[in-house]
């Protein structure tokens, strides 16, 4: 099963610096939790994202779509980053998130991806061909 996990950071309920990046100390021990899910065969995509304060967002409300700068007020979560994780159930996704170096506040928000198949054999087919085309089969 694949699980996308999101990282809702404490710090993004408030605004950001401009120049902000993550102390170093936070990324090194980020850096060993992810070569722990690496080494397990667990991690299949990661990535970090920068603060609210740097998205954009395109609304459909209309016949013509909407385009919002950040940072978002009627926001109270924002997404910090997410890992991919390919493990056997959704106990095993808790547990290795239980073992992320969050720091106080964080939430760590953890979804069932959609399989093709969940679409049925056509869909499902669709998508393999997508996949090839862009290089990546599953």
């Amino acid at each position: 099963m694949r699980f996308m996990v999101m990282m809702i950071p404490d710090i993004y309920k408030r605004p950001v610096p401009g120049d902000f990046t993550p102390p170093a100390d936070a990324v090194e021990k980020m850096g060993r939790f992810n070569e722990e899910l690496v080494k397990a065969g667990v991690l299949l995509a990661c990535e970090g994202l920068h603060p609210p304060e740097k998205a954009a967002r395109v609304s459909f409300d209309s016949d013509k779509p909407k385009v919002t700068d950040g940072p978002f007020a009627e926001a109270k979560e924002a997404i910090g980053g997410y890992w991919i994780w390919q493990v056997k159930s959704r106990e095993e996704a808790i547990e290795w998130a239980r073992r992320c170096p969050a720091q106080p506040g964080d939430v760590l928000e953890i979804r069932p991806v959609f399989e093709p198949e969940d679409f049925g054999p056509e869909v499902a087919r669709q998508e393999r061909e997508l996949m090839e085309k862009i290089g990546r089969n599953k």
